[in-house]
């Protein structure tokens, strides 16, 4: 073999193994397997008291898309899912905190002081704190995907119909049924909102969430998070011959 020929398979080999090293750790195992083992408690129990319907909610659909972006390790999947719901979640931390102080602020988690709700089910429902430092986390170990806000108003906009127009309004008493999901009805699950038509509302969200609450974090990850593109080896490596690449 020709030393211009070693030379190619060795170099080969290195862009190899640099792409295997890329493959393998970027997210922890462990924090893989704990994640999963919490969603495999969460996801049956869930179905069990909540339906089917209850993974309406963006939260859950945020929940099931980061499980699968953990183990692909994929920054489009965790992009979406911190594009969408950053902001909501803080908010649901702060109105949690104000709540327990005995000040209702919006009273979306006022189910979480609901004494006829089981513990354990409002302990799993405390996923809510902890999920947008999660989400964080992952963004800055995989980048953040720019193509994330336009797949999230896009998911927006569908789930948002879907709720409007298939699921429960709000009732006086709906027990554990999911009904005003994703709150297309107003912040109360036991009335709907009376400060302007139904369909007013609606549109507001379909126009806001998108434009008013992930915008802003999607313009906010891009200023503070690496470029998914720009910190992926496997990106970089596959764009460039073997040899061009900096030494």
């Amino acid at each position: 073999m020709s030393p211009s020929g070693s030379v190619a398979v060795a170099t080969d080999s290195g862009v190899e193994r640099a792409r295997e090293k890329a493959r393998r750790g970027r997210i922890p195992l462990s924090l893989k397997l704990a994640y999963s083992a919490f969603m495999a408690v969460l996801v049956p129990v869930y179905l069990f008291h909540y339906g089917p319907t209850n993974f309406l909610y963006f939260c859950d659909i945020a929940l099931i898309l980061t499980l699968v972006g953990l183990w692909m390790e994929s920054a489009l999947l965790v992009s979406v899912c911190a594009v969408g719901i950053l902001a909501p979640q803080l908010l649901w931390n702060v109105d949690f905190l104000v709540q327990a102080t005995g000040h209702p602020l919006t009273g979306m988690t006022a189910y979480m002081f609901n004494a006829q709700t089981s513990p354990f089910l409002r302990g799993l429902s405390l996923f809510h704190g902890w999920l947008p430092f999660l989400l964080v986390y992952l963004v800055w170990r995989l980048g953040y995907d720019r193509r994330a806000w336009g797949v999230w108003s896009a998911l927006a906009v569908v789930v948002l119909c879907v709720c409007f127009f298939l699921m429960p309004p709000p009732r006086p008493d709906p027990g554990l049924t999911p009904v005003n999901i994703n709150y297309v009805w107003g912040m109360s699950d036991h009335a709907a909102q009376t400060f302007m038509p139904a369909w007013a509302w609606f549109a507001g969200l379909a126009v806001g969430i998108p434009a008013l609450i992930c915008w802003p974090t999607h313009r906010l990850l891009i200023r503070l998070m690496p470029e998914a593109s720009a910190r992926s080896p496997l990106t970089s490596l596959s764009a460039s011959p073997a040899g061009s690449g900096p030494r």
